[in-house]
């Protein structure tokens, strides 16, 4: 298999990451969870989703789909298309498996994933995070991670706006 393909095999539907899962959880692996948009990578993503894999011994990103990052963060984003996206965080060495969802939340995937561990960076709090009552009532881990000041995909944005203005 060639280095795009293990790439490619890292990225999952719904549907496809049962098998996976079954896989890890024979093996007693701890699934760590974690979500976001991922618009544009930089050095904050790579320090959060790195120690988020920390937490754990296989790391799965749900990624907002297109539609669903449009709709959070407005029409000028996703800057990056979904495919482009989930490539990207598949080919970091430390993220197990990518999932793109089209809904507003992650619920839906965090109930069917049922993480070990749910992560989130810390500009929330337990109480915010979707999934973690749920993650909770089964006995998993709701955690976060601070996050490093000055990287965000929409102060680059902003960045390359005022540029080109």
């Amino acid at each position: 298999m060639n280095k795009l393909q293990i790439i490619q095999h890292k990225i999952f539907t719904l549907s496809s990451i049962y098998h996976q899962l079954n896989i890890w959880r024979f093996g007693q692996q701890k699934i760590v969870f974690t979500n976001g948009c991922f618009d544009i990578m930089h050095l904050g993503h790579i320090d959060y989703l790195s120690k988020a894999a920390d937490m754990g011994t296989k790391l799965i990103i749900g990624l907002n789909s297109d539609t669903s990052t449009q709709k959070l963060k407005g029409n000028t984003r996703p800057i990056n298309n979904e495919l482009s996206r989930s490539a990207l965080l598949a080919a970091l060495f430390f993220v197990d498996a990518v999932v793109i969802f089209d809904e507003a939340t992650p619920l839906n995937l965090i109930n069917h994933i049922k993480p070990d561990v749910l992560v989130k960076g810390a500009d929330y709090t337990i109480p915010t995070i979707v999934g973690a009552d749920e993650v909770l009532k089964y006995g998993g881990q709701v955690t976060t991670i601070p996050l490093i000041e000055g990287y965000s995909t929409s102060a680059i944005e902003q960045k390359i706006l005022n540029a080109h203005a």
